[in-house]
């Protein structure tokens, strides 16, 4: 019995070790959004939403933000685990770096048709003002 056993275990051993690929999801454009940075509209700039609706991935610049508004956490993304594809991007949460970025002052709001998120990066930083359309029953509209 134990070298059954055991000759079980060195077969399950030996075989290669692969684990499935955490699938790349498919984040599209939120329309109508509208971001300043510092009270100023940054010049390239692009926000994207995927199926779950409080976690946002954004394009500042060159740089790749992906914003949990539940958590209230922004963490930076290496941009070239993003991926173009038309409109749309491609990225996988499997990408996420482990620890945030610091941010403080963090405030969320309904404003008429808008859901209003206002942070400061660090403690002494630069502002970032999102404002996503909302439905007029008040839900999220992307």
């Amino acid at each position: 019995m134990q070298a059954a056993l055991i000759s079980v275990l060195m077969l399950f051993s030996s075989l290669p070790q692969t684990l499935p690929q955490e699938r790349k999801i498919v984040w599209k454009p939120v329309q109508f959004a509208i971001v300043r940075f510092n009270d100023s509209e940054p010049q390239a700039w692009n926000i994207y939403h995927a199926e779950k609706h409080n976690v946002l991935l954004m394009k500042l610049w060159k740089r790749y933000l992906v914003i949990d508004i539940k958590e209230q956490e922004v963490y930076e993304v290496d941009p070239q685990t993003v991926k173009p594809q038309g409109e749309n991007v491609e990225w996988s949460l499997s990408d996420m770096p482990s620890d945030p970025i610091e941010t403080s002052e963090w405030k969320e709001r309904d404003a008429g048709l808008v859901e209003r998120i206002r942070f400061r990066f660090g403690k002494n930083g630069h502002f970032l003002d999102i404002e996503l359309p909302l439905k007029p029953n008040g839900k999220i509209a992307y």
